[in-house]
């Protein structure tokens, strides 16, 4: 009796440090919490883009170019690091004449290709109105269901 008693709690110890290592390693992890973490100054969520500029924005999309090709928000453009430099060129007409807020958001809640791109485009053209969709393309996709 004692051995199975001490099998079930090594099999459920060892089932629970996996959970959390995958939980904590994982590009896509979701919140364990309802309490949302308040907006840093460069990130921006979907309500406010809707209410602040009725969603009139320029969209830059972060992740790798398979998962932009997979689907995007429509209109969005692609500028991740991988293809950096040549994809701002292609761009760049667009960028420096933008009038609109650009929104940039990558590939989930801890994904960080966002805020990088971010910063790789504030060092090379002079944008002001430039922020970061909290949540990234989750909580884009999640948004598109109201």
């Amino acid at each position: 009796m004692k051995s199975a008693l001490l099998q079930a709690f090594l099999l459920s110890a060892l089932a629970a440090a996996v959970a959390a290592a995958a939980f904590q390693f994982h590009p896509r992890a979701p919140a364990l919490y309802l309490v949302q973490e308040p907006l840093k100054a460069d990130e921006v969520g979907l309500k406010e883009i809707q209410e602040r500029w009725k969603g009139d924005v320029i969209w830059l999309d972060a992740r790798p170019k398979e998962q932009f090709e997979a689907e995007h928000v429509p209109g969005a453009l692609l500028l991740n690091e991988q293809d950096f430099d040549m994809q701002l060129l292609d761009m760049q007409d667009i960028i420096q004449a933008a009038t609109k807020p650009i929104i940039i958001y990558c590939g989930g809640q801890k994904c960080e290709a966002s805020r990088h791109v971010r910063e790789k485009l504030r060092a090379m053209v002079p944008v002001d109105d430039c922020y970061i969709l909290k949540g990234g393309w989750p909580a884009w996709k999640a948004g598109q269901g109201r």
